[in-house]
């Protein structure tokens, strides 16, 4: 059975940052794309960046410049490294894998908050 794992969320300050990691396991050998997905207390799931299996990345505007996604292929891994955070990056935040054209699976999500 195929497993979605996020950690690494938490309370930081303004200005901080924070690594979250996605694990997955469970007979996944390759993927096609992972990402990362946050949704906000009242507003829709919005996609934050993600990165294909060539190494290609993508990201929305208002992370530019302080967000970064990288992928450990070996250990079926996907990073989000999160700097110079501001308090509107407050929200859930899931992992997301497409291993392979119309098959996909989400991570039960991890909160950061961002706050002083």
């Amino acid at each position: 059975q195929v497993q979605v794992v996020e950690s690494g969320g938490g309370l930081v300050q303004p200005g901080g940052s924070l690594r979250l990691s996605c694990v997955v396991s469970g007979g996944i050998f390759s993927i096609l794309r992972m990402g990362w997905y946050r949704q906000a207390a009242g507003k829709q799931r919005e996609l934050v960046a993600d990165i294909r299996s060539g190494g290609s990345t993508n990201y929305v505007d208002s992370v530019k410049g302080r967000f970064t996604i990288s992928r450990d292929n070996t250990k079926n891994t996907v990073y989000l490294q999160m700097n110079s955070l501001k308090p509107e990056d407050t929200a859930v935040y899931y992992c997301h894998i497409v291993p392979q054209v119309s098959l996909d699976y989400w991570g039960q999500g991890t909160q950061v908050t961002v706050s002083s």
